[in-house]
Protein backbone atom coordinates (compact mmCIF):
# COMPACT_ATOMS: atom_id res chain seq x y z
CA UNK A 1 0.00 0.00 0.00
CA UNK A 2 2.83 2.42 0.85
CA UNK A 3 4.51 1.54 -2.42
CA UNK A 4 1.41 2.70 -4.32
CA UNK A 5 0.93 5.95 -2.38
CA UNK A 6 4.51 7.18 -2.62
CA UNK A 7 4.60 7.41 -6.43
CA UNK A 8 1.32 9.33 -6.40
CA UNK A 9 2.64 11.81 -3.86
CA UNK A 10 5.89 12.21 -5.72
CA UNK A 11 4.11 12.76 -9.08
CA UNK A 12 1.78 15.39 -7.62
CA UNK A 13 4.71 17.17 -5.99
CA UNK A 14 6.56 17.12 -9.31
CA UNK A 15 3.55 18.65 -11.08
CA UNK A 16 3.35 21.34 -8.40
CA UNK A 17 7.04 22.12 -8.83
CA UNK A 18 6.61 22.27 -12.62
CA UNK A 19 3.69 24.69 -12.31
CA UNK A 20 5.74 26.93 -10.02
CA UNK A 21 8.63 26.79 -12.45
CA UNK A 22 6.35 27.72 -15.38
CA UNK A 23 4.97 30.72 -13.48
CA UNK A 24 8.48 31.80 -12.62
CA UNK A 25 9.54 31.39 -16.24
CA UNK A 26 6.63 33.58 -17.38
CA UNK A 27 7.60 36.26 -14.88
CA UNK A 28 11.20 36.07 -16.01
CA UNK A 29 10.19 36.33 -19.67
CA UNK A 30 8.05 39.39 -18.95
CA UNK A 31 10.95 40.91 -17.03
CA UNK A 32 13.34 40.20 -19.90
CA UNK A 33 10.94 41.59 -22.52
CA UNK A 34 10.35 44.73 -20.48
CA UNK A 35 14.09 45.38 -20.36
CA UNK A 36 14.92 44.35 -23.90
CA UNK A 37 12.04 45.79 -25.91
CA UNK A 38 10.55 48.44 -23.63
CA UNK A 39 12.05 51.35 -25.53
CA UNK A 40 10.96 49.96 -28.93
CA UNK A 41 7.44 49.24 -27.71
CA UNK A 42 7.02 52.71 -26.23
CA UNK A 43 8.47 54.41 -29.31
CA UNK A 44 6.20 52.35 -31.57
CA UNK A 45 3.18 53.32 -29.49
CA UNK A 46 4.16 57.00 -29.47
CA UNK A 47 4.64 57.07 -33.25
CA UNK A 48 1.29 55.45 -33.93
CA UNK A 49 -0.47 57.76 -31.46
CA UNK A 50 1.14 60.81 -33.10
CA UNK A 51 0.00 59.55 -36.50
CA UNK A 52 -3.47 58.13 -35.85
CA UNK A 53 -4.38 59.85 -32.63
CA UNK A 54 -3.17 63.40 -33.29
CA UNK A 55 -2.07 64.36 -36.82
CA UNK A 56 -4.84 62.52 -38.63
CA UNK A 57 -7.66 64.11 -36.56
CA UNK A 58 -6.01 67.55 -36.82
CA UNK A 59 -5.97 67.24 -40.61
CA UNK A 60 -9.62 66.23 -40.65
CA UNK A 61 -10.59 69.17 -38.44
CA UNK A 62 -8.64 71.56 -40.69
CA UNK A 63 -10.34 70.42 -43.90
CA UNK A 64 -13.72 70.50 -42.18
CA UNK A 65 -13.12 74.08 -41.05
CA UNK A 66 -12.16 75.01 -44.62
CA UNK A 67 -15.67 74.12 -45.80
CA UNK A 68 -16.90 77.31 -44.11
CA UNK A 69 -14.41 79.46 -46.01
CA UNK A 70 -15.28 80.75 -49.46
CA UNK A 71 -11.81 81.81 -50.56
CA UNK A 72 -8.76 83.74 -49.43
CA UNK A 73 -5.67 83.18 -47.35
CA UNK A 74 -7.41 81.37 -44.51
CA UNK A 75 -8.76 78.74 -46.89
CA UNK A 76 -5.27 78.11 -48.26
CA UNK A 77 -3.79 77.86 -44.77
CA UNK A 78 -6.38 75.29 -43.67
CA UNK A 79 -5.86 73.28 -46.85
CA UNK A 80 -2.08 73.19 -46.37
CA UNK A 81 -2.51 72.24 -42.71
CA UNK A 82 -4.62 69.32 -43.90
CA UNK A 83 -2.06 68.25 -46.51
CA UNK A 84 1.02 68.60 -44.27
CA UNK A 85 -0.60 66.82 -41.32
CA UNK A 86 -1.68 63.90 -43.51
CA UNK A 87 1.77 63.58 -45.09
CA UNK A 88 3.43 63.60 -41.68
CA UNK A 89 0.89 61.07 -40.45
CA UNK A 90 1.71 58.80 -43.40
CA UNK A 91 5.46 59.03 -42.82
CA UNK A 92 5.23 58.49 -39.07
CA UNK A 93 2.90 55.50 -39.41
CA UNK A 94 5.27 54.01 -42.00
CA UNK A 95 8.16 54.42 -39.55
CA UNK A 96 6.06 52.66 -36.90
CA UNK A 97 5.31 49.83 -39.34
CA UNK A 98 9.00 49.40 -40.19
CA UNK A 99 9.84 49.30 -36.49
CA UNK A 100 7.15 46.70 -35.91
CA UNK A 101 8.45 44.43 -38.68
CA UNK A 102 12.06 44.83 -37.59
CA UNK A 103 11.82 44.48 -33.81
CA UNK A 104 8.60 42.64 -32.95
CA UNK A 105 7.29 39.13 -33.43
CA UNK A 106 4.59 39.65 -36.06
CA UNK A 107 2.71 36.37 -35.95
CA UNK A 108 -0.59 38.21 -36.62
CA UNK A 109 -2.40 36.13 -34.01
CA UNK A 110 -4.09 39.10 -32.32
CA UNK A 111 -6.44 41.92 -33.31
CA UNK A 112 -3.83 44.66 -32.90
CA UNK A 113 -1.43 43.23 -35.47
CA UNK A 114 -4.14 42.31 -37.97
CA UNK A 115 -5.82 45.68 -37.74
CA UNK A 116 -2.47 47.42 -37.99
CA UNK A 117 -1.62 45.55 -41.19
CA UNK A 118 -4.95 46.55 -42.73
CA UNK A 119 -4.42 50.16 -41.67
CA UNK A 120 -1.03 50.40 -43.33
CA UNK A 121 -2.56 49.35 -46.64
CA UNK A 122 -5.53 51.73 -46.34
CA UNK A 123 -3.27 54.67 -45.43
CA UNK A 124 -1.20 54.30 -48.57
CA UNK A 125 -4.36 53.88 -50.64
CA UNK A 126 -5.68 57.12 -49.13
CA UNK A 127 -2.42 58.87 -50.00
CA UNK A 128 -2.78 57.66 -53.59
CA UNK A 129 -6.30 59.05 -53.83
CA UNK A 130 -5.01 62.37 -52.48
CA UNK A 131 -2.36 62.55 -55.20
CA UNK A 132 -4.89 61.65 -57.92
CA UNK A 133 -7.33 64.37 -56.85
CA UNK A 134 -9.32 65.56 -59.90
CA UNK A 135 -10.03 69.23 -60.53
CA UNK A 136 -13.21 70.86 -59.31
CA UNK A 137 -16.04 70.65 -61.79
CA UNK A 138 -14.80 67.44 -63.43
CA UNK A 139 -17.04 64.40 -63.78
CA UNK A 140 -15.08 62.20 -61.39
CA UNK A 141 -14.85 64.80 -58.63
CA UNK A 142 -17.95 63.61 -56.74
CA UNK A 143 -16.90 59.96 -56.78
CA UNK A 144 -13.37 60.87 -55.73
CA UNK A 145 -14.62 63.05 -52.88
CA UNK A 146 -16.84 60.27 -51.53
CA UNK A 147 -14.03 57.69 -51.72
CA UNK A 148 -11.53 60.06 -50.11
CA UNK A 149 -13.95 60.93 -47.31
CA UNK A 150 -14.87 57.27 -46.74
CA UNK A 151 -11.24 56.13 -46.54
CA UNK A 152 -10.30 59.00 -44.25
CA UNK A 153 -13.18 58.26 -41.89
CA UNK A 154 -12.34 54.55 -41.84
CA UNK A 155 -8.66 55.26 -41.11
CA UNK A 156 -9.54 57.59 -38.25
CA UNK A 157 -11.97 55.18 -36.58
CA UNK A 158 -9.85 52.06 -37.08
CA UNK A 159 -6.70 53.93 -36.04
CA UNK A 160 -8.23 55.02 -32.75
CA UNK A 161 -9.49 51.49 -32.11
CA UNK A 162 -6.03 50.12 -32.84
CA UNK A 163 -4.46 52.50 -30.33
CA UNK A 164 -6.70 51.01 -27.64
CA UNK A 165 -5.82 47.46 -28.72
CA UNK A 166 -2.15 48.46 -28.71
CA UNK A 167 -2.44 49.64 -25.12
CA UNK A 168 -4.01 46.31 -24.26
CA UNK A 169 -1.17 44.45 -25.98
CA UNK A 170 1.33 46.62 -24.10
CA UNK A 171 -0.31 45.63 -20.82
CA UNK A 172 -0.18 41.95 -21.70
CA UNK A 173 3.48 42.19 -22.72
CA UNK A 174 4.78 44.17 -19.78
CA UNK A 175 2.09 43.88 -17.06
CA UNK A 176 2.22 47.69 -16.75
CA UNK A 177 -0.89 49.69 -15.93
CA UNK A 178 -2.52 51.38 -18.94
CA UNK A 179 -5.32 53.14 -17.07
CA UNK A 180 -3.75 56.66 -17.11
CA UNK A 181 -2.98 56.43 -20.84
CA UNK A 182 -6.48 55.15 -21.57
CA UNK A 183 -8.04 58.06 -19.67
CA UNK A 184 -5.85 60.64 -21.44
CA UNK A 185 -6.56 59.14 -24.87
CA UNK A 186 -10.30 59.00 -24.22
CA UNK A 187 -10.34 62.64 -23.09
CA UNK A 188 -8.42 63.70 -26.20
CA UNK A 189 -10.67 61.79 -28.59
CA UNK A 190 -13.77 63.16 -26.86
CA UNK A 191 -12.49 66.72 -27.24
CA UNK A 192 -11.71 66.21 -30.94
CA UNK A 193 -15.14 64.69 -31.54
CA UNK A 194 -16.79 67.60 -29.73
CA UNK A 195 -14.96 70.18 -31.86
CA UNK A 196 -15.75 68.21 -35.00
CA UNK A 197 -19.47 68.05 -34.28
CA UNK A 198 -19.69 71.58 -32.86
CA UNK A 199 -18.63 73.21 -36.12
CA UNK A 200 -21.96 72.42 -37.74
CA UNK A 201 -23.84 73.95 -34.82
CA UNK A 202 -21.75 77.12 -34.71
CA UNK A 203 -23.30 78.64 -37.82
CA UNK A 204 -26.72 77.56 -36.62
CA UNK A 205 -26.15 79.34 -33.31
CA UNK A 206 -25.06 82.49 -35.13
CA UNK A 207 -28.14 82.39 -37.35
CA UNK A 208 -30.35 82.11 -34.28
CA UNK A 209 -29.16 85.54 -33.19
CA UNK A 210 -27.35 84.38 -30.08
CA UNK A 211 -24.04 85.75 -31.33
CA UNK A 212 -24.00 88.71 -33.67
CA UNK A 213 -20.82 90.74 -33.53
CA UNK A 214 -20.08 91.96 -30.02
CA UNK A 215 -23.68 92.07 -28.81
CA UNK A 216 -26.13 89.30 -28.08
CA UNK A 217 -29.49 89.63 -29.80
CA UNK A 218 -32.48 87.40 -29.24
CA UNK A 219 -34.87 86.32 -32.01
CA UNK A 220 -37.67 88.40 -30.42
CA UNK A 221 -35.55 91.53 -30.64
CA UNK A 222 -34.84 90.77 -34.28
CA UNK A 223 -38.57 90.38 -35.00
CA UNK A 224 -39.41 93.61 -33.18
CA UNK A 225 -36.67 95.53 -34.98
CA UNK A 226 -37.89 94.22 -38.33
CA UNK A 227 -41.49 95.25 -37.57
CA UNK A 228 -40.33 98.73 -36.52
CA UNK A 229 -38.41 99.09 -39.79
CA UNK A 230 -41.52 98.08 -41.72
CA UNK A 231 -43.59 100.68 -39.86
CA UNK A 232 -41.04 103.40 -40.56
CA UNK A 233 -40.91 102.54 -44.24
CA UNK A 234 -44.70 102.49 -44.50
CA UNK A 235 -44.95 105.87 -42.73
CA UNK A 236 -42.38 107.32 -45.12
CA UNK A 237 -44.38 106.11 -48.10
CA UNK A 238 -47.51 107.76 -46.76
Amino acid sequence: MNIIVLPLVSSSSQQHVKSIDSIADKKDSIHKVSHKLMFEIRLHGFLLWASMGFLMPVGILAIRMSNRQECGTRLKILFYVHVVSQILSLLISTAGAVMSVKNFNNSFNNHHQRLGLALYGIIWLQALTGVLRPCRGSKGRSGWFFAHWLLGTAISILGIINIYTGLRAYHEKTSRSIKPWTIVLTAEISLIAFVYLFQDKWLYIQKQGLILGDESVTPKQQDSSSTEKQKESSSEKC
